[in-house]
């Protein structure tokens, strides 16, 4: 990295090292148990067409609408992430040195680390329930 020290690039990189390396570092209580399970179920959409299920069932029919709206979104910024922004970014996954093993996946993935599948959909699927309907919204977004 000593090639991009004055580069903006090099400002970044370093920027962006910090504060992976602080994340990994923070113990979050509850959170080595959760956040792995919780990113699993999102593999694939699979957290989110459940909720989109439950929100069917448990739900009015506005509700049903919602899960629908959600789930065209999750699908667009799904496609859109995983092909055209992951494509254009192509921003390396870091290295995993400093970050405990409960937190590291038994297999790391092999696309891109940046722009983020898994925040596009999450925000995409909540967003578009929002839109159709707010309380369901609310309920989805700390997710």
């Amino acid at each position: 990295m000593a090639d991009h020290a004055l580069t903006w690039s090099g400002t970044f990189a370093r920027w962006d090292r910090r504060v992976f390396d602080a994340v990994a570092r923070r113990h979050w209580p509850g959170a080595d148990r959760v956040l792995p399970r919780l990113g699993r179920a999102a593999n694939h959409g699979v957290l989110w067409g459940g909720a989109a299920a439950a929100i069917a069932v448990f739900g009015s029919a506005g509700a049903r609408k919602a899960a629908v709206r959600g789930v065209a979104s999750l699908a667009l910024a799904s496609a859109t992430i995983n092909t055209i922004g992951k494509w254009s970014v192509r921003r390396p996954r870091p290295l995993l040195e400093g970050v405990p093993l409960t937190r590291r996946l038994a297999t790391q993935p092999q696309t891109t680390s940046f722009p983020s599948g898994h925040s596009a959909s999450a925000f995409a699927f909540a967003t578009g329930v929002a839109l159709a309907s707010p309380g369901w919204g609310a309920v989805l977004a700390p997710v």
